[in-house]
């Protein structure tokens, strides 16, 4: 009679010890990947925020509304501006008649924000890091999210749940529903939803008004 080999339990630990750390490995690894993301997306809203802010410094105008945009960037700008103080146009807006859409033309012919000038480009529209849409208006006129206060709000879809709830504690209040930063499901106007009733997994258009 044969002596049938098997694994000794410390063979066992062994392998069970090695799987346990490739799984510490890979959850640690998607944990940092989420973070980078996370960073990445509050990034977009703090610089959109320095786009605006350096461009009236710069020109005494809004980018987008700048009725002398060609004199001051140099080169042929998408569209003039009316020059009335307002950003006009909704965030995802997608043609040059809204000055929504030219303001990322304005501010990077004025060498403030990297991408193509050329808005038939098809990366013009700027991207958050999950693809999603990222946008500016000022807050006459906005309709995405009620209540949202300030002169300017800076809107980026396509985000995931955990990410939104994520980018409210690092960037307001903790609450999507209330303050400067608020979440609504995608393509679907209406009140900022609770952090508590957030999904993780359904993605939602993150605003920030300032």
């Amino acid at each position: 009679m044969k002596k049938q080999a098997g694994f000794t339990l410390i063979e066992l630990a062994i392998v069970l010890v090695i799987i346990g750390l490739l799984l510490g490995g890979v959850l640690k690894g998607q944990e940092l990947i989420n973070s980078a993301k996370v960073k990445n997306m509050a990034s977009d809203f703090k610089n959109t925020q320095v786009y605006i802010y350096g461009y009236q410094d710069k020109f005494k105008a809004l980018p987008g509304d700048d009725h002398a945009a060609a004199a001051h960037v140099g080169g042929t700008a998408a569209t003039t501006g009316t020059q009335n103080g307002v950003i006009e146009g909704q965030w995802d807006a997608s043609t040059t008649a809204d000055e929504s859409f030219v303001f990322w033309n304005h501010v990077r012919l004025a060498g403030l924000a990297p991408g193509p000038t050329l808005t038939t480009d098809a990366n013009y529209i700027p991207r958050n890091a999950d693809g999603g849409k990222i946008g500016v208006q000022s807050v006459s006129g906005f309709t995405e999210i009620t209540g949202m206060t300030g002169a300017f709000v800076i809107c980026s879809d396509g985000i995931l749940g955990k990410f939104a709830k994520q980018l409210d504690v690092t960037l307001d209040d903790g609450e999507t529903s209330t303050g400067s930063l608020r979440a609504v499901v995608s393509g679907t106007p209406g009140a900022g939803v609770l952090t508590s009733v957030i999904v993780d997994s359904t993605t939602y258009t993150v605003c920030l008004s300032f």
